[in-house]
């Protein structure tokens, strides 16, 4: 470790890394260091909270579970255990992650909050500035992911309503809404989900659907609805998987636009793979929307001190409000170098090749595929660098000085 001036005279540490830089210690993030100590290769991984796996420990409601059954969310090297249940509960994937994190020695660098990273042209090496040091290595793996920080939508009037605004990263438990009426804006898995809880701690939540969305039933048959849409892909085109699909759906959970939630023209499998939005899975809602449990609302129009005004002219008046509006990268905030991503921080190359960008600079957890593709991507980033290694290594510790001199 060596002293050097940073981009305002002050004085930093650097430390250059003999492996890549991991931005995030998330699920994304462990996976690749895992892969990356497969091949027998050092790594540093940074992490801006105190404790791995920051969303889903602090960020993520009571009754949250995995949508997709366990096999398809499992990382690299290490299944779930056998007694943990099919659908595991947030609990259950946190003690996961950190038996992932314990069996692999992953041990992130904690309260580094990466400011700026940018790709030095002159000594081809990525520089990583932290509040305290900056990380100088020829590789720079982005695991912040898609879902770093909350969206929070801009809404006429929501700075005078009277009660509590919360997004559902600060929601925990309907308990909170026992006997109030809250409106609940977003109707896709988390809007959805939230809903039901609060109707299970008897509260009344009015919930927004503003746009189209596919509602499945988590299971067919007995059978995860999402493994046998991928099973009917090996041997039928997409198409004819999302008719076969829609026309179970509507035959277990009847027609979802009679309650207001009207689905999108494109199939749910089909917008998936394209889009990345993700269907809603049921396990239960739609009961509950069907009773008049969950109403379901057009479009807000605006807030107001009492409740909220909607498009189709009804008003009506509320205890609180929960902002169910999803996540967004935060890439744009702090890569300089990211002439791979867009200007919302998701990579420029669509998938299957969106894992890999120019100058050493890699991405995961960006696909849209859940667990399943930050996995996926996990394995194919390792491989890659472990490709380069030997090379790379020689004249990393040829030029280790020169960015150093650079910038003292």
């Amino acid at each position: 470790m060596e002293s050097c001036k940073g981009p305002e005279g002050e004085e930093v540490k650097c430390v250059w890394v003999h492996g890549p830089i991991i931005v995030g210690a998330g699920p994304s993030g462990l996976a690749v260091a895992a892969c990356l100590s497969h091949h027998g290769l050092p790594y540093v991984i940074l992490e801006r909270s105190h404790c791995i796996n920051s969303l889903w420990q602090h960020r993520t409601y009571d009754r949250l579970k995995l949508h997709l059954p366990k096999h398809f969310c499992q990382l690299p090297f290490m299944p779930f255990p056998h007694h943990f249940p099919k659908y595991p509960s947030k609990n259950h994937f946190i003690s996961y992650l950190q038996s992932y994190a314990h069996r692999f020695n992953i041990r992130p660098r904690f309260n580094q909050s990466v400011h700026t990273a940018h790709f030095d042209a002159a000594s081809q090496f990525w520089v990583v500035r932290t509040n305290d040091f900056q990380y100088i290595s020829p590789w720079l793996v982005v695991a912040t992911g898609e879902n770093a920080d909350p969206v929070i939508p801009s809404i006429l009037g929501m700075d005078s309503f009277h009660g509590p605004i919360v997004h559902t990263s600060a929601y925990k438990s309907g308990s909170h809404y026992k006997n109030k009426r809250v409106l609940v804006i977003g109707c896709g898995n988390s809007g959805m989900e939230v809903s039901l809880d609060l109707c299970r701690h008897n509260a009344t939540p009015y919930m927004v659907a503003r746009n189209t969305v596919h509602v499945l039933p988590r299971e067919m048959f007995g059978f995860s609805t999402f493994g046998i849409g991928m099973a009917l892909l090996k041997w039928l085109p997409i198409k004819l998987v999302d008719k076969l699909v829609l026309a179970l759906a509507r035959l277990m959970l009847g027609d979802t636009a009679r309650y207001g939630v009207r689905r999108p023209k494109t199939g749910p499998i089909e917008l998936k793979l394209v889009t990345g939005k993700t269907p809603v899975l049921d396990v239960g809602q739609v009961a509950q929307i069907r009773s008049g449990n969950i109403k379901v609302m057009e479009g807000v129009k605006e807030i107001t001190r009492n409740g909220a005004k909607f498009m189709d002219g009804q008003e009506k008046e509320f205890s609180a409000i929960i902002l169910a509006t999803g996540y967004k990268s935060n890439v744009p905030t702090w890569l300089k170098s990211r002439e791979s991503f867009t200007k919302d921080g998701m990579p420029k190359t669509p998938f299957p090749m969106g894992w890999k960008g120019e100058n050493g600079l890699y991405t995961v957890g960006f696909t849209r595929r859940g667990l399943l593709g930050s996995a996926s991507d996990a394995v194919k980033i390792a491989e890659d660098i472990a490709d380069q290694w030997m090379s790379v290594k020689d004249k990393s510790y040829r030029n280790s000085h020169m960015i150093l001199l650079k910038s003292t």
